[in-house]
């Protein structure tokens, strides 16, 4: 708990200042809608330790934009250093925040060294530094609260108690990756097994608004309740991110557009009404075969070499999957 609060009261005072430097900006800005054009913050999310005495450092990004969704490829304008360039980091940024979204794995001896993640995004250059400074560790517990499945500094038996889903996809690989072939503009088709404990319950604002709804009256519709719930959201010092197990499948490096089918929840925190989004105001989750077995299509406008990024998420925790696709013409 400890741990938890001085990490939570880190990140308040980082985005506090950000926040600051946001009222900063001319009234012109102010008045932008943001949807382009804007910059992308990189983060250094923190680190956790594996079995094998090595540790992982974990990134994400802000987004500052609504719509545009930045390809910045490998090389000076994406790097890490010391060392490697690439870490596998992203190429393709979502909007708006995405937190926890890769993991630097560094050896045992990694001691007091920095390793440095550098963005550059319509001339606007950002930097996160990654050490393994104690009031950096991240556990399960720090997960689900910064994302918004717990209330700041809270826990319970029950989320103590939750494991991570696991995240499948199906069919052979090559060298220990699913590698897929299509041609542009034609549909891949694939099957993802997501499988998970049960914890947490699912819970969702959908079920929520329906029930107020019919025990209000007949002339109370589901939608009149929703804005209602709109107005009174409280002030909180976190997101709040509703419960339940979903699977999305996105473009994590890639030249072009792709379209997947279903249409894919967010991974990202959108808040709005009808976002698709576990943060949004009246999300429901999908609903999982017994099997766990979801099949999704996917069809690219482009050629080129990309990389798909399926995240399995139970609302508190999370496991990520990755597809190598080739497009000809």
């Amino acid at each position: 708990m400890v741990n938890l609060t001085s990490h939570l009261l880190r990140k308040a005072i980082v985005f506090s200042l950000m926040a600051i430097g946001f009222a900063a900006t001319s009234l012109a800005q102010a008045q932008s809608t943001y949807n382009f054009g804007r910059n992308v913050e990189v983060a250094y999310e923190g680190w956790r330790p594996l079995e094998d005495g090595t540790f992982n450092f974990m990134f994400g990004y802000m987004n500052e934009n609504w719509e545009e969704e930045p390809d910045i490829e490998i090389g000076e304008n994406n790097f890490f250093s010391p060392g490697q360039a690439d870490r596998g980091q992203p190429t393709r940024f979502l909007p708006r925040r995405n937190r926890f979204t890769f993991e630097v794995n560094v050896p045992a001896d990694w001691g007091d060294r920095e390793l440095v993640w550098e963005l550059t995004v319509h001339g606007e250059k950002r930097r996160a530094y990654a050490t393994l400074k104690s009031d950096y560790l991240v556990d399960n517990m720090v997960i689900a609260s910064e994302t918004g499945a717990l209330g700041a500094g809270s826990s319970s038996p029950e989320s103590r108690a939750n494991v991570a889903p696991v995240t499948t996809l199906q069919g052979d690989t090559v060298d220990g990756k699913h590698v897929r072939s299509v041609r542009a503009g034609e549909p891949l088709s694939f099957t993802t097994q997501l499988t998970d404990d049960g914890i947490p319950k699912t819970r969702s604002n959908a079920d929520t608004v329906r029930m107020i709804a019919a025990s209000s009256g007949e002339n109370v519709t589901e939608q009149m309740v929703q804005n209602q719930m709109a107005l009174r959201i409280p002030w909180q010092p976190t997101v709040q991110k509703l419960n339940g197990l979903f699977l999305s499948w996105n473009v994590y490096r890639g030249p072009g557009k792709a379209t997947f089918n279903p249409p894919q929840p967010k991974p990202w925190e959108d808040t709005r009404p009808g976002s698709n989004s576990a943060w949004g105001l009246n999300w429901s989750p999908p609903i999982i075969p017994g099997d766990g077995m979801i099949g999704t299509t996917v069809t690219f406008d482009e050629p080129g070499e990309y990389v798909l990024w399926g995240r399995g998420d139970d609302g508190m925790l999370y496991h990520d999957a990755f597809m190598t696709v080739t497009v000809t013409e």
